[in-house]
């Protein structure tokens, strides 16, 4: 076998797409049975949707036209110029993702990894021998805590509380509702479907973080909850490199900052290819630099909010500032909007959109 993937999630089937269609053998290891959804905002940019559309996945969903930011009274929104973004649900998406695999022949089990060693011909993954291995076993990644890659970082911890409300979208936007302490994401994932994803660095019932969004609380009060509430968290995870060896971290695994700017599906769709070019040129190394050219964007955009709004007088005045500034906040969007890792034009001034 070329290559083994640890994770059957977006990250890791998008790996095992990618693996074949260059001609690997390629085979995925995945713990949990069947579609298994996960705490998150699910909604794919437009970089996104362009990367699973160049897989020949589309996945149903409702389509998103920008990003709409909300604090109480005050409104400013920005349009996707590079075409629409698509609300999926996790469910959704894993499943369209999966079909496609399984279409391309291949292999995917239901195993859990539990011991990995390293020899100058590959790596031997409970017994079974292959060229490499990707570990896109997400945000917690066991591989990348066995291989002594983690990197804990001394910051209040922020989480993440997902529910779904069978309810018929009222925008077509992504909405960021801001309270002091926290942050909601409105995404339509459907026709009658809407997802509403609240992240906090508090602790506490999801109804108890909603009630800091009182307008948003009210519209949602008549809906009914189409599920259950999903969290994750910590989000703040550190590996001090993606490759060891013959193992490469793709996705979450890879570490991730935080999910306020909405990228990770984008990112995780973009280090797949990117892994598989490396193994398939003999040079995992080599994909340590892609995967820094890749995040650049998101880890500066996503550590400047972070450090920015943990201030609340910035809290309190970023909305205002975006209306005021609407060039500005539009161009924000925009660099988000593309495809992780594409180079973003200079913003130098009102024009410059």
């Amino acid at each position: 076998m070329d290559l083994l993937v640890a994770g059957g999630g977006p990250a890791g089937l998008a790996t095992a797409l990618h693996a074949a269609r260059a001609g690997l053998d390629v085979a995925v290891w995945e713990r949990r049975a069947g579609t298994v959804d996960k705490a998150c905002g699910e909604g794919l940019m437009p970089g996104a949707v362009a990367a699973l559309a160049a897989l020949g996945v589309h996945p149903p969903g409702h389509d998103l036209r920008g990003v709409r930011y909300v604090a109480g009274p005050r409104r400013a929104e920005a349009g996707f110029r590079a075409g629409p973004g698509r609300g999926v649900r996790r469910t959704v998406l894993h499943a369209a993702l999966r079909e496609a695999v399984l279409a391309a022949g291949v292999r995917v089990e239901q195993r859990t990894v539990r011991r990995v060693e390293q020899d100058e011909d590959g790596v031997v993954v409970d017994g079974t021998r292959a060229g490499h291995l990707v570990a896109a076993d997400g945000l917690h990644s066991p591989i990348r805590r066995a291989l002594g890659l983690d990197r804990p970082h001394r910051v209040r911890p922020r989480h993440g509380l997902r529910r779904h409300y069978a309810l018929a979208p009222w925008s077509d936007h992504v909405e960021v509702h801001w309270a002091r302490d926290a942050e909601a994401y409105v995404t339509p994932v459907a026709d009658d479907l809407v997802g509403v994803a609240v992240l906090t660095t508090g602790r506490g019932p999801y109804d108890d973080h909603l009630a800091a969004f009182p307008e948003l609380r009210e519209r949602l009060a008549a809906a009914r909850s189409a599920g259950p509430v999903r969290g994750a968290g910590p989000l703040r995870q550190g590996a001090s490199a993606r490759t060891a060896g013959r193992v490469l971290l793709v996705g979450d695994a890879a570490g991730y900052v935080d999910a306020l700017t909405g990228e990770g599906i984008a990112l995780a769709l973009a280090q797949a290819p990117a892994a598989v070019r490396a193994v398939a040129g003999g040079d995992p190394a080599a994909y340590e630099r892609q995967w820094r050219r890749i995040t650049r964007r998101y880890r500066w955009l996503t550590h400047a909010l972070l450090g920015a709004t943990r201030a609340p007088l910035v809290r309190v005045a970023l909305v205002p500032a975006a209306q005021r500034l609407p060039w500005l906040f539009s161009a924000a969007v925009d660099a988000l909007a593309r495809p992780a890792g594409e180079r973003a034009r200079a913003v130098t001034g009102r024009g410059s959109g």
